[in-house]
C-alpha cells in the first residue's frame, strides 16, 4: 500500500475497524461471564480484569477483533477494496501490543 493513493475510505475503514475493536470489548466480557456459567465471577470481575490485568487485556482484545471480519466481509462483497485495507490495518493496528505483552 502507498501512502500516496490514501482517500476517505481507508480512513473511514480504520477509524470503524478500532471503535468495532472497544465496542466488543465488553460483548467478550460477557461472553466470559456467560461460558464461566456460575455466579462465583460476576461481569464487574472480568470487565475490571480486562483493566488490570496486561494478558487478559491481550486475551480480550484479540476475540475482539473477531468482529472486524464482518466488516471485512462487507467490505469486499461490495468491491470497497480500500474500506476492506482499513479494516485490516485497524485489525493489524493492535499486534505489536499483544506480540509484546504475550513475549515479553
Amino acid at each position: 500500500m502507498n501512502l500516496r493513493y490514501w482517500n476517505r475510505q481507508h480512513t473511514f475503514g480504520l477509524l470503524l475497524g478500532i471503535i468495532s475493536i472497544f465496542v466488543f470489548l465488553p460483548v467478550v466480557a460477557y461472553v466470559y461471564t456467560w461460558i464461566d456459567n456460575s455466579s462465583v465471577f460476576p461481569f464487574s470481575f472480568y470487565w475490571n480484569n480486562i483493566f488490570s490485568s496486561p494478558t487478559f487485556r491481550c486475551k480480550a482484545i484479540s476475540l475482539a477483533v473477531i468482529p472486524n471480519l464482518g466488516w471485512f466481509y462487507l467490505a469486499l462483497n461490495k468491491r470497497n477494496y480500500n474500506f476492506a485495507m482499513g479494516i485490516i490495518l485497524a485489525s493489524a493496528f493492535f499486534i505489536p501490543y499483544i506480540v509484546y505483552v504475550n513475549l515479553l
